[in-house]
This record gives C-alpha cells, sequence and structure tokens, in this order.
C-alpha cells in the first residue's frame, strides 16, 4: 500500500504524522438546555465561537505541524470574512482536504458518492433513528457531500431538521483506536453516539484511506446472552470508548474500565488481542464510574518518555488541602473513595497477572522499563496539586492533553495552576494565537520545538468537557527510537 495510505501507532509521543478530527458543526448549535446531558453535554456552547476562535486554531497548528504545505502564507486569505472560512468546511471546494489532517465529514462525503453505500447506509441510519419509507427515499437521492453533512448534523442545507445532532463527532479518539497496525472500533456506552459508531464503520470498511487494512479492524463481539441483560449498569454489556485505550509502546496497550467503558469490553479485548498477537501485555486501569472522570485520558496523558500529566486523587502524593490541618488531612485521605485499581495481564500467561499500587507507579515502570527513559520519572499534576484547583482544572481537561512529538503537547489556556506546574518542570508555554504567527512568518519551525504546552482558546470548547485528546484519533505516529 501507499505509504500516504500507512496506518501505524505505537505509542502517545511519537511524532504525529497523521490525525482523524471532525469540526464542529451545525449540529453543536442546536444542543439545548434540557437536552444537552442526553446529548452529553454539560451546558450549551456559542457555535461560531468554538469554531472561529477556538477549533480552527487547532486545525491551523495540526496543519502547521503535519501537512505546512497547505497553510503556510495562506493565513490572511484563510482568514478573511469575505472568504466565509471555507477552507475549513468539508463540504465546500475550497476545503482544505489534507491526507495527513483528515476530517470524518470529507472521508463520510466521499464513500457516499457511491450509490451502493448510500443506499445501504441510507437504510441503516434511517432504521436507528425510525425514519419514514418517503424520507429514506429522499434522503437515498441526495448527493454525497451534502448527506454526509446531513448525517452529521441532522439538518439539511435549508434548516429542516431531520435527526437529532450527534455534537460528540467532534471528539474522534472515542470512534476507534489504531493499535500498531490494527483498528479497534468502538462500541459507545450511550445511546447519543450510536449514529456515531455506524458512520465510522462505514468509513473505515469502505473509505480508500483504510484500503490494505479491512483485515485488520477489530469489532468487538457482544456476548451470547447479551440480549437478556438489564438495561443498565451491568458488566457484561460490552461498552468501548477510544478515551480509554492507550498505546504506550508496541507491545503494552492500557484498557480503562470507566463509565464508558465496561469489564466485559476489556475482557474481550484482552482476549482477542492476545489471539492476534497485537501486543505481548495489556494493563487494566478500573477506576470510578464518576461522570468527573469519564475515561482514563481525562485522569492522565503522556508528555514525554519520563514524563506525565495526571489527576492528583490517584497519586501517592496527598492533595494540598490549604486550609487543612494535619489531623485534617488524615481524616480525608483514610476516607477517600476514589480508589483506583491496576492489574496488568501478559499474553504468555495471563492467568497470572501483576498489580500496580498506584497509577505512579505503572506509569514510572512503562517509562522507565517499557520505554527505556533513563530517567526517573517525573509527573506533572492538574491544578499543580492544590486544593481545590486540582479538580476544576481537571474538569476543564488539564489531564487531556495531545502530544504532536515528544515533549510538544497541546492543552487548553484556562489551566492556569497546571501551566505554571508546566513552567516549573521547565516548560516553554506559548499561545497558540502568538505560535501560528510565529510559524506562518517562520519565525518559528514545527519541528525545532521541545519541551513546550501550546495552549489553546477554551472558553466554550471545555463546555464541551473533552480536551485534545480526546478531538483527536491519531492514525500515523513516528515508531520511538
Amino acid at each position: 500500500m501507499a505509504d500516504s495510505n500507512k496506518i501505524s501507532v505505537s505509542s502517545e509521543i511519537g511524532t504525529l504524522r497523521r490525525v482523524l478530527v471532525h469540526s464542529p458543526d451545525s449540529g453543536l448549535g442546536k444542543v439545548v438546555p434540557s437536552k444537552a446531558q442526553d446529548w452529553l453535554f454539560e451546558d450549551i456552547v456559542h457555535l461560531d465561537t468554538i469554531r472561529r476562535k477556538e477549533y480552527d486554531y487547532y486545525v491551523k497548528l495540526l496543519l502547521y505541524f503535519l501537512d505546512p504545505e497547505k497553510i503556510r502564507g495562506r493565513l490572511a486569505e484563510i482568514d478573511d470574512p469575505a472568504n466565509k472560512f471555507n477552507f475549513y468546511k468539508p463540504d465546500h471546494d475550497e476545503f482544505y482536504q489534507s491526507d495527513k489532517v483528515v476530517e470524518l465529514q470529507w472521508l463520510l462525503g466521499e464513500i457516499l458518492k457511491d450509490q451502493a453505500i448510500r443506499e445501504k447506509l441510507v437504510a441503516s441510519v434511517c432504521a436507528i433513528e425510525n425514519c419514514s419509507y418517503e424520507l429514506q427515499d429522499r434522503l437515498a437521492g441526495i448527493d454525497g457531500k451534502t448527506l454526509a453533512k446531513i448525517f452529521i448534523s441532522g439538518t439539511t442545507d435549508d434548516k429542516e431538521m431531520l435527526f437529532p445532532p450527534i455534537p460528540n463527532f467532534i471528539f474522534t479518539r472515542d470512534v476507534g483506536i489504531v493499535i500498531n497496525d490494527y483498528i479497534l472500533l468502538n462500541k459507545p456506552a450511550k445511546k447519543a453516539r450510536t449514529r456515531e459508531a455506524l458512520l465510522i464503520k462505514y468509513i473505515f470498511y469502505n473509505h480508500p484511506v483504510f484500503d490494505g487494512y479491512r483485515n485488520r479492524i477489530i469489532e468487538l463481539p457482544n456476548i451470547s446472552h447479551h440480549f437478556l441483560l438489564p438495561r443498565e449498569g451491568d458488566d457484561k454489556k460490552v461498552t468501548l470508548e477510544g478515551g480509554d485505550i492507550m498505546v504506550v509502546n508496541q507491545d503494552h496497550l492500557l484498557i480503562g474500565i470507566s463509565e464508558r467503558t465496561s469489564v466485559e469490553a476489556a475482557h474481550q479485548c484482552i482476549r482477542i488481542l492476545f489471539e492476534k498477537k497485537i501486543v505481548k501485555k495489556i494493563s487494566v486501569i478500573r477506576i470510578p464510574k464518576k461522570r468527573d472522570y469519564m475515561h482514563i485520558d481525562t485522569i492522565f496523558t503522556q508528555v514525554r518518555r519520563d514524563m506525565w500529566v495526571m489527576l492528583g486523587n490517584f497519586s501517592k502524593k496527598a492533595v494540598r488541602m490549604e486550609d487543612a490541618d494535619p489531623v485534617e488531612r488524615l481524616l480525608e485521605a483514610g476516607k477517600k473513595d476514589e480508589k483506583i485499581k491496576i492489574t496488568q495481564f501478559r499474553r504468555k500467561d495471563p492467568s497470572d497477572p501483576v498489580t500496580f499500587d498506584s497509577l505512579e507507579e505503572l506509569l514510572a515502570d512503562i517509562s522507565e522499563n517499557d520505554l527505556g527513559s533513563g530517567s526517573k520519572t517525573k509527573f506533572i499534576y492538574s491544578g499543580n496539586n492544590e486544593f481545590p484547583y486540582d479538580s476544576r482544572e481537571q474538569w476543564t481537561d488539564s489531564c487531556n492533553l495531545l502530544a504532536l512529538k515528544e515533549g510538544v503537547v497541546l492543552g487548553y489556556d484556562r489551566n492556569d495552576k497546571t501551566m505554571e506546574a508546566f513552567m516549573e518542570a521547565g516548560f516553554d508555554v506559548i499561545h497558540a494565537h502568538d505560535l501560528v504567527k510565529k510559524l506562518d512568518s517562520g519565525e518559528l519551525r514545527a519541528k525545532d520545538l521541545e519541551n513546550t504546552l501550546i495552549t489553546m482558546p477554551s472558553a466554550e470548547l471545555s463546555r464541551a468537557r473533552g480536551g485534545f485528546h480526546c478531538m483527536s484519533m491519531p492514525l500515523k505516529r513516528d515508531t520511538l527510537g
């Protein structure tokens, strides 16, 4: 297969070469307060702000790092309101259309040009959305680009709302995960994401971008008595989202059991990945089923071989309560209910697992033994491990960072105390507004950046409860040397 179509991810921090994203669409602007939590949002967002003043900077940075020819020297043209920001619109002729920063809506529009695929997907979407036969017949006659937009936003160009929106489509991490050169598809826990999973399945199985990988797509089966189980609260249901999967090296995978990923999903992953000899060991991290955490990537992500950012609640290090005396600290620690359980299974003998006493112990083992960091593992804590900033900033994704390459990560500009912790650790902190200008002028080059936290505008994006780790599905990273 052509190298441009190559898919391979064997770490969280190898230089990012290809990534799957989805820019905020008009469906986000239709989330109403009474339905926000049904659609997994904590609040409603202002669509124009989230697009033009926040997410568009994310796209710009990804292009400067991954596909600079598409953007360098064009900032004034791209940002000119007269051009109506068509550069970012997947259904427009002026769309950037990169094969490195790959847009889901563009992929969907491409496969929907095929009449047979279009008819099958229309029938499938209409079945899960309980559409009339008349509407199904009508949709089958719409062109691919327009139909892709309708499937995602739920609305026609004439502002007729046909389906509910799927606002979580911006969180592409959850739709699937690349493990070495295999693709693991998700099985969403919440009904609001059912259509997402269907669209993604059609894209991965039918778009030329994934040519050669059809036999390397893994779908987790439901267990045989799945249909007899209660609707809610049973760990035997197979539910999996990509935020609970981390590929830390080619032999080692992390799986979270969380609010969104079930015990049975972890069990099925271990069975299939070991049978296919894709990895040699899998560490299962069971965290409390709380909306605060959601996935394991909301409580920790990797920065460098020897460095991680994490929430202090899961640390051996007690969070410093500024107004607490020593007795109160001890009592609070004694009643702490935010427990974490870590079990590591090895392919050669899954029946004899290894356990870790803390998250820091596991992450240090990964850094020092799996990745050969050669130095003591360092931890940056959410909110600089100060109460109440630790939990406030974790809520706004201080631990949910995307590594563009080792030591260069993207995060939100609102997490001030976490930024302080990065600076104390010797990192430069630069805002996306400034960085984009310097990359465009040539004053800075992406390849020269080291030990840098890039802060992104986030007033509206953070309301959606997902950071840039959530908003990315890496398709290709360089192998760590």
